[in-house]
């Protein structure tokens, strides 16, 4: 089984232990991960790793036939995709930091803005390495590389002139977002982009990094 050749680790939050993540080093899993720390709720993780393909363990595909994390498994069912595990867990942990508001309103900001880092700027990342899922031609892909530089550069331009309100992404107030905009703004160097240039996107970096969620998934990987 994928649980038995994994790193595992145990979070005795409230409420029954009743979700699995399952989650990997150098990808989105992340936010899901620090959401769950900061929902309080009990939970138990486990590391795939991807140097070794386990993403495409037969176990796995089981779990995810998408052969990608994160994915949440809980006593009714399993949920896959970023968008959806943080909208679970907001609903759910609704004592909790990360719990939704209340105003419809409100709720569509959150949702906008994490559609945006998902359909758009987590997809312009994956143009570096996985150009390969868009198209066959080697050259394509190579500029397909060559350009996220100029593309991130774009996304965290209109994130930090337009959308990040500060000093949390919708501002005074914690949410579901903060994850989500903290792990992607973390390959800003890795994809050539100076995040220096975007001093609130760094700002609210550097808050999420003196947070015992992130320090806790920090830990789980080290």
């Amino acid at each position: 089984m994928v649980s038995s050749l994994n790193h595992l680790a145990i979070h005795k939050g409230f409420g029954a232990m009743t979700m699995t993540l399952y989650t990997a080093m150098a990808s989105i899993g992340w936010v899901a991960h620090i959401a769950l720390e900061e929902s309080g709720l009990a939970y138990k993780a486990i590391e795939l790793d991807f140097s070794k393909k386990q993403q495409s363990d037969a176990d796995y595909l089981k779990i995810n036939p998408k052969a990608r994390v994160p994915a949440l498994v809980l006593d009714k069912g399993i949920i896959t995709e970023t968008p959806a595990i943080l909208t679970y867990l907001a609903q759910t942990a609704k004592e909790s930091i990360i719990a939704l508001p209340e105003d419809p309103f409100e709720q569509a900001a959150i949702h906008s803005f994490n559609s945006y880092l998902c359909s758009t700027v987590h997809v312009a990342h994956a143009h570096k390495m996985r150009g390969s899922r868009w198209v066959d031609d080697k050259a394509a892909q190579e500029a397909m590389t060559a350009n996220v530089p100029n593309t991130m550069a774009a996304c965290f331009e209109l994130i930090e002139k337009e959308m990040l309100k500060g000093p949390w992404v919708h501002g005074n107030t914690f949410s579901i977002s903060d994850p989500y905009l903290y792990r992607i703004s973390s390959w800003t160097e890795s994809d050539g982009v100076d995040i220096n240039n975007y001093p609130k996107v760094k700002a609210h970096r550097d808050a999420m990094d003196t947070r015992d969620s992130v320090k806790a998934v920090k830990a789980f990987f080290a």
